[in-house]
């Protein structure tokens, strides 16, 4: 069984660059999706995912595991949105297209004997999420995103965006709701 990501991070700390790049190449994707979300365009979300991972690097000697490595990472995370839509004058961001690697919109995975209107119908049932996501509350889509890519639990929600377990629950709920009713509604 490998390293814990807490252990990666004291490795790292202790000058183990391999331990960086595993807790990069196991956490980037969920924290790419998380910020993206977040912002208006792939080049903000660009410029705050290199943010977050020069945060880490800097404070990696001060790292103590009082929490799960993920809840301390977006709790960084979560700071830096914060600044960037504080310095925009921002209270809310939405989300205008989500993008993937290459930059275009994602498209569903579908089988290769999938049928056209299959197709048709995963694209219409993600533009509708995403539209859905966009028009969210900050601190609901933010508990979400959290939740969904970076599979933290009600607790460790709460502790990166610095509220309390009931709120943290409340607005998770919320937004898993409202998908919920969008997707009946379509």
């Amino acid at each position: 069984m490998g390293e814990t990501d807490e252990q990666l991070m004291l490795a790292y700390a202790s000058g183990d660059a391999r331990a960086f790049e595993s807790l990069y190449a196991k956490h980037k994707g969920p924290v790419f999706r998380y910020v993206l979300r977040s912002v208006k365009s792939r080049g903000e979300a660009d410029e705050l995912f290199q943010d977050v991972w020069e945060k880490v690097i800097g404070a990696a000697e001060r790292y103590t595991p009082q929490a799960k490595f993920t809840t301390w990472l977006y709790t960084i995370a979560h700071h830096r949105l914060v600044d960037h839509w504080r310095v925009k004058g921002l209270s809310v961001v939405s989300i205008d297209a989500q993008e993937d690697d290459e930059g275009g919109a994602p498209e569903p995975v579908a089988a290769p004997s999938s049928e056209p209107h299959r197709i048709a119908e995963a694209r219409d049932t993600l533009q509708v999420l995403s539209s859905t996501l966009a028009a969210m509350p900050q601190a609901q889509r933010e508990a979400f995103l959290l939740h969904h890519e970076g599979d933290l639990s009600i607790a460790e929600i709460a502790a990166a965006t610095g509220t309390n377990e009931e709120a943290a629950k409340s607005r998770l709920r919320y937004a898993i709701n409202k998908l919920k009713d969008a997707l009946r509604d379509d």
